[in-house]
């Protein structure tokens, strides 16, 4: 049974039950009447009245705010701080998958500044335009294992006038305290357990194949990917296992410490594709990955065997590609793009804005935005 507590890359406590611990992290942070952040489905849920009455019985006044979307907008960050300021909230726990946990921070960065969300574009210095004193505490439970934003400085928001995903940063944005209780997440349709778990994959696969130097980055990726290649097929299987729903809670988190080395390819398209389609980003990012990595094979073919080798596979790249194809069969992942969008008729803007998308820059290969075209028209029609 685990139960453990980590300090890096914040203070994460690991364990089935600890959620039950949230009021005491409240006291820590001086949270007396904090803003509840998570999603519409979520806010039925009876976990999300398990934690308010938690913190009520404790004395923590607590308010709620659900109005998420899936690819959550800037709109949805508006309405959530006029909610803070209009309940005089003095923090935030947030509650949810990416996009709750996103909204979550961003309302904790934003709520009491004098700047607005798109002055932190990551862009430059961007970030100091904040003033960090004025960032409110907040507290991540993840219920899902994917986007790892619980260990994150970032956020990513559609802006929707100018119809494109923005990654809002600041060094603060990062939560103060993360719970990683895998029971939380237990009730994960099958569908969104293998979507999410996939996302989980790229982020660590990215930061691993990335060109930049940050080793400890690159260590902390590949154990990542081992997480994933033992346990996403098995809590895929049966949702109710809590080491594998553990394990995966921790490769997520792994995936977000690791990105610190940079993204790429697969996420210089899903930003797009789902700022253009609404499109759920994990599955995107599943049925690029093996595009992209086809794409990148002259810049990546020698960490990939090495990789290889330790997951147990023959050390080349053609084993890793197999084995990356028969896992997403196995956990029902559609091979072609045209399961999830309409058309391919906007694949070239699309191409433009990946080749602008700030994920790009740490792609093995720098590809232009003809090839960026081609991988999405490649991954649409199965050519790989």
């Amino acid at each position: 049974m685990i139960n453990v507590n980590w300090n890096y890359p914040t203070a994460v406590r690991v364990g089935a039950g600890r959620v039950a611990e949230l009021p005491e992290l409240c006291w820590e942070k001086g949270m007396n009447n904090p803003l509840l952040v998570t999603d519409a489905g979520l806010a039925t849920l009876p976990m999300t009245t398990q934690i308010q009455t938690l913190c009520e019985q404790a004395g923590v006044s607590i308010g709620l705010f659900s109005n998420v979307k899936s690819n959550p907008t800037g709109s949805n960050i508006e309405q959530g701080i006029e909610e803070y300021r209009r309940g005089h909230h003095d923090g935030v726990i947030a509650l949810g998958g990416g996009s709750a946990l996103d909204v979550g921070k961003s309302i904790a960065v934003i709520a009491q500044q004098q700047c607005s969300l798109w002055d932190l574009e990551d862009e430059g210095d961007n970030w100091r335009r904040a003033d960090a004193s004025k960032i409110a505490p907040l507290i991540a439970l993840p219920t899902t294992a994917g986007t790892g934003s619980e260990v994150g400085r970032a956020a990513v928001i559609v802006n929707e006038e100018q119809h494109r995903k923005v990654i809002i940063f600041h060094p603060d944005m990062m939560p103060g305290n993360v719970i990683l209780d895998p029971q939380l997440s237990v009730g994960l349709p099958p569908k969104l357990t293998a979507a999410t778990g996939m996302d989980a994959l790229s982020h660590n696969l990215e930061a691993y194949c990335s060109p930049s130097y940050h080793p400890m980055a690159q260590g902390i990726a590949v154990e990542g990917i081992r997480l994933v290649k033992d346990y996403l097929p098995q809590v895929v299987a049966d949702g109710t296992d809590i080491e594998a729903r553990t394990q995966m809670l921790v490769a997520s988190c792994m995936g977000a410490t690791a990105f610190q080395r940079g993204l790429g390819g697969m996420h210089a398209l899903a930003h797009p594709l789902g700022a253009i389609y609404d499109a759920h980003h994990g599955m995107l990012n599943a049925v690029l990955m093996p595009y992209v990595m086809a794409i990148n094979y002259s810049a990546v073919r020698e960490p990939i065997a090495r990789l290889a080798s330790y997951l147990g596979l023959e050390a080349d790249f053609d084993a890793f590609m197999q084995w990356l194809l028969d896992l997403r069969h196995q956990i029902g992942i559609p091979h072609t793009l045209d399961a999830l969008i309409p058309d391919a008729d906007r694949l070239g803007e699309i191409g433009e804005m990946a080749v602008r998308d700030s994920s790009a820059a740490t792609n093995p290969i720098q590809h232009g935005a003809a090839e960026y075209a081609e991988i999405a028209r490649r991954a649409f029609y199965g050519e790989l």
